[in-house]
């Protein structure tokens, strides 16, 4: 054995005998070995989705199985594409604002969002009831939704009447109205779907840049009455900002703190313009809106009335850049018939939590513990207030309507966010 290249074969050959008979031993470590699959089975190695792994207990066929039912449905969505429709024959009208969505990748990624956003646990329930689409256009969301969700408790708003006879055409058993998004009774739309004490609507829609704000005010209002459950929609990228702003931030307004009282808020991710027909100047933003419930809505209000908040935020914001003593002086002169006194009174006040409020802090809920405004709250300009912050803002200002009629009995307003013309 003096020869050095016999002692290299010999080591090899040792090497590859304790291998093969080690417990670990995997036949790809070896790939210059040719080892048949049959060979691998028989070993207790079994193939799932290009990983061999130990058979044990018919766990492996279970992922087999659940990694089949995947595919089928990855498969099913590869079939959809979005609608193609003739050259002249269903131009965009930009006095509607359209942009169709032509990306199918982006489109099941809206919807998978959506999911997410209707079954969140906020609102208690894993399924979805009462699904509604705003400004469908040809389809290219609403034909995943169906899918996925069916068409017997679905509804799509459509203004354009060639959407409307086009997805009659193509889904004969979709409920599809012809109307106004910004005239929706969703109150009525809630009964008719779920019932009276049924959960809130499920809102999807690739929304026209020009009435988004109306749009989502218009689901504000609805939320008094409980009827709204969640919105995922998308919209221009710095608007979707604004409603997941936080304070002191330039994108930080009126939408920031209205639907982080109403709402939890979430920005999914960033549209480009290359998936729409025509392809819009800006990029677009998914945002995803879960509504609390009127119950939990109530406790953060605490007796203020929203269209006083309202009054308020309108009157810091249109003077950001002042502080709140100087922008709010006209409105409390105004509310207390121009006494001087009273009004320095009011912006010398001490700010202190009413009692319901105190307790929801006391119990751990983290709305309220943010509620306090801080001594010097004068002084602050309205971007460096909370939203929480702004209700006890609204309090020393108009009072506490709630705590002279109950929490519980207190009208929330019908028509409060949205514009006088739009809505019943």
């Amino acid at each position: 054995m003096g020869d050095p290249r016999k002692r290299h074969c010999l080591c090899l050959l040792i090497s590859l005998l304790v291998t093969c008979s080690s417990p670990f031993y995997f036949p790809s470590a070896l790939p210059h070995l040719r080892t048949s699959a049959r060979d691998v089975a028989c070993r207790g190695w079994v193939s799932v989705d290009g990983e061999y792994v130990w058979e044990d207990a018919g766990v492996v066929l279970d992922q087999q199985k659940e990694a089949a039912v995947v595919t089928d449905a990855a498969e099913e969505k590869k079939k959809l594409v979005p609608p193609k429709l003739q050259s002249g024959a269903f131009k965009p009208k930009q006095s509607l604002g359209q942009n169709f969505l032509t990306d199918q990748n982006t489109i099941n990624r809206i919807v998978h969002a959506f999911g997410k956003d209707a079954t969140s646990s906020s609102r208690s329930a894993d399924t979805i009831d009462g699904l509604v689409e705003l400004g469908p256009g040809p389809g290219a969301l609403t034909q995943v939704l169906i899918q996925e969700y069916g068409t017997e408790e679905f509804r799509c708003i459509e203004i354009d009447q060639r959407s409307v006879e086009l997805l009659n055409t193509q889904h004969p058993g979709l409920d599809v109205r012809h109307m106004d998004v910004l005239q929706v009774d969703y109150p009525s739309m809630k009964k008719e779907l779920n019932g009276e004490s049924g959960q809130g609507l499920a809102v999807i829609g690739n929304l026209p840049y020009y009435i988004t704000s109306q749009i989502l005010f218009a689901l504000a209002d609805a939320s008094h009455q409980d009827a709204i459950r969640s919105a995922t929609v998308t919209m221009q990228w710095e608007v979707g900002e604004r409603l997941v702003a936080e304070r002191s931030t330039k994108a930080y307004g009126i939408l920031s703190v209205v639907f982080q009282i109403y709402a939890e808020t979430r920005m999914h991710f960033k549209i480009p313009p290359t998936v729409f027909y025509p392809k819009p100047k800006v990029d677009s933003g998914l945002v995803g809106l879960t509504f609390v419930r009127e119950e939990a809505l109530r406790k953060r209000l605490s007796g203020v009335r929203p269209r006083d908040l309202r009054m308020v935020l309108t009157k810091t914001f249109q003077q950001r850049r002042k502080c709140v003593r100087n922008s709010l002086k006209k409105l409390l002169q105004e509310e207390l018939g121009g006494d001087l006194d009273r009004v320095q009174e009011v912006l010398n006040a001490k700010p202190k939590l009413p009692e319901a409020v105190e307790k929801l802090a006391e119990g751990g809920d983290s709305f309220a513990k943010g509620q306090m405004l801080p001594e010097n709250w004068a002084a602050m300009r309205p971007e460096e207030i909370s939203p929480a912050q702004f209700i006890e803002l609204t309090r020393l200002i108009y009072g506490d309507e709630g705590g002279e009629k109950g929490v519980e009995e207190y009208d929330l307003g019908g028509k409060v966010w949205r514009k006088l013309k739009h809505g019943t």
